[in-house]
């Protein structure tokens, strides 16, 4: 799946912000040491200007009341960069905070697809399922009920529709196990029911625990042994 194009402008963006920080910094620093060189090569000249340093020191002492104006415009400079710093430090949240977003969204629109494709299969096997129930020709392409006669195999194939309606209600979350075992009691009590389920249990058996069928499937099975239980015999 390609990457969204939003989330290569945040990357390019990220970057930006990230390059201008250290060219920033660099700067600084650049500024820094050449203002020591500097400084050293006119306090030299103003000596021998002056014709030596202690005229120069009697001389700099007006200079001396000037230093606050330098403070000051050193402090604005360190505000500046704090400020530059933060600013930068907030860009970068956001931006995390943005892709965490755009990545939440992208697994909701894979499990939206997910869902999707596994409807319209759903509509693709009841739509094979009704063409085999209406003709016996068809019907005994899948093979599932040899021996049987058409009238039974159409009523196994309507059972299979229901327990399959029941599971893709269960791979939604729209049903509860619970909720799911009453239902079951209530169509295993049909002896129609109890012959489809005879007869497509030892298909079912192989299926995997960890799967929502062989979930349901043990459910339903715990259905027959309530209704066993019950002393309510099932059609063999």
């Amino acid at each position: 799946m390609t990457q969204m194009p939003g989330g290569r402008m945040d990357q390019r963006r990220l970057k930006h912000v990230l390059l201008w920080g250290v060219a920033t910094l660099l700067g600084v620093t650049l500024v820094g040491a050449a203002s020591v060189v500097i400084s050293g090569w006119l306090l030299a000249g103003v000596e021998e200007a002056n014709g030596g340093r202690r005229e120069a020191v009697e001389r700099s002492a007006v200079g001396d009341y000037f230093g606050g104006v330098s403070a000051v415009f050193s402090g604005l400079a360190l505000l500046l960069l704090v400020f530059t710093l933060l600013f930068q430090q907030r860009e970068l949240r956001l931006q995390r905070e943005e892709l965490n977003l755009q990545r939440q969204e992208l697994i909701a629109s894979r499990q939206e697809l997910r869902r999707s494709a596994r409807a319209d299969l759903r509509a693709l096997h009841v739509q094979l399922t009704e063409m085999a129930m209406n003709d016996a020709a068809l019907a005994g392409v899948w093979n599932d009920y040899p021996d049987e006669p058409h009238e039974v195999v159409r009523q196994h194939l309507f059972a299979n529709l229901t327990f399959g309606h029941f599971l893709l209600f269960y791979e939604w979350g729209e049903i509860s196990e619970e909720e799911l075992l009453e239902y079951a009691r209530t169509l295993l009590r049909s002896p129609l029911f109890q012959r489809y389920w005879e007869a497509s249990r030892r298909g079912k058996e192989g299926l995997s625990p960890d799967s929502h069928e062989g979930r349901l499937f043990r459910i339903f099975e715990q259905a027959v042994r309530d209704i066993q239980g019950r002393g309510t015999p099932s059609t063999p």
